[in-house]
This record gives C-alpha cells, sequence and structure tokens, in this order.
C-alpha cells in the first residue's frame, strides 16, 4: 500500500497534527488543573510552568500548522473543478460530493462550519498561550485565570474535536486521492 502525495498531507493534515494537537492538550489540561501554589513546592511549580508553556505552544503551532495545511494545500485539491463534460469525479472531492444528493450536505454543511470553525481553533490556542507566558507562574494564584484558560483550552479542544469528526466524514464520503 502506497500513500500519494495527496494523501500524505491529508494523513499529516489530519492525523499527525490533530493528534498532536490532543496529545499535548491532555498535557495542557491537567497541569492548569494542577497549578495551585498549595500544590506545588517552587521548584514543581516552576517545571510544570515550563512544561505548559511548552504543551501551550505545541497547541497553538500545530492548530495554526493543521489550519495552513489544510487551507492552503489540502482544501485547492478537494474545491478543485473537472474539466467540461468529464464523468470521472474520483479526483474531484467537492464536485462528487456535490453529484450526489444523498451526501451533498456534507459539503453544504460539513465543510462550511469546518472551514470557518477551523480558524478559531489556532486563534484561542494563541489567546491561552497569551496567557500562559504572560501570568507564568502567577497562574498559581490567580484562580480566575487559571479557570479563563481552562475554558479556552477546552473550547479549543472541542472546536478541534468537532471540526476533526466533520473533515474524518468528509473523507470517508469522498477522499482527497
Amino acid at each position: 500500500m502506497q500513500f500519494t502525495s495527496r494523501e500524505w498531507w491529508t494523513a499529516i493534515h489530519g492525523m499527525a497534527l490533530g493528534f498532536g494537537f490532543i496529545l499535548f492538550f491532555t498535557a495542557a489540561l491537567a497541569l492548569v488543573l494542577t497549578l495551585e501554589s498549595r500544590l506545588l513546592t517552587p521548584q514543581g511549580l516552576r517545571r510544570n510552568v515550563i512544561l505548559l508553556k511548552i504543551s501551550g505552544t505545541v497547541i497553538a503551532v500545530f492548530s495554526w500548522l493543521a489550519v495552513f495545511i489544510g487551507s492552503y494545500i489540502v482544501y485547492p485539491w478537494y474545491r478543485a473543478a473537472p474539466p467540461a463534460g468529464s464523468t470521472d469525479l474520483m479526483s474531484f472531492p467537492r464536485s462528487r460530493l456535490l453529484a450526489n444528493a444523498a451526501v451533498s450536505g456534507w459539503h453544504n454543511f460539513g465543510m462550511e462550519w469546518k472551514e470557518h470553525l477551523g480558524w478559531l481553533v489556532p486563534i484561542i490556542a494563541t489567546a491561552a498561550l497569551f496567557i500562559i507566558w504572560r501570568y507564568g507562574e502567577h497562574l498559581a494564584e490567580h484562580k480566575g485565570m487559571r479557570w479563563t484558560l481552562f475554558v479556552m483550552l477546552c473550547v479549543a479542544f472541542v472546536l478541534a474535536g468537532i471540526v476533526g469528526v466533520l473533515g474524518a466524514i468528509i473523507t470517508k464520503e469522498a477522499a482527497v486521492v
């Protein structure tokens, strides 16, 4: 079994960066939830903040990479128009979806939402990263800021999950090959 370059880019976009996002999100969430001055020694607090900065940076970088690869590498292949009179739509996923009324909703609804929600994930992740770098060890003293960070990370995760599920369904119905 060999992958085409399009399949590689699609796998990097969805699976590799998506998996990395989930992995580092889990780490960041655990670190935020245990980032209380009463639970940690000064050395433990410094270590957890360093790990949180690393996790937050990876989340933001991976989400931006996923959006850019999806928007500027994979999506143009998805939306490419077939030549006039062409009946073989195998290489034209958008046209293949729209040609079948039973699955056209995956483009009309799924891809439209995927495009719009997808851009929110790195924006929220970057805002969370700003909070992590700006407040650092002071997050342990500010419960409200920790909860704000927790909510921002959870919103980014839920949005990324919705986008990922929509992408998986669309790819299942009309893969970029």
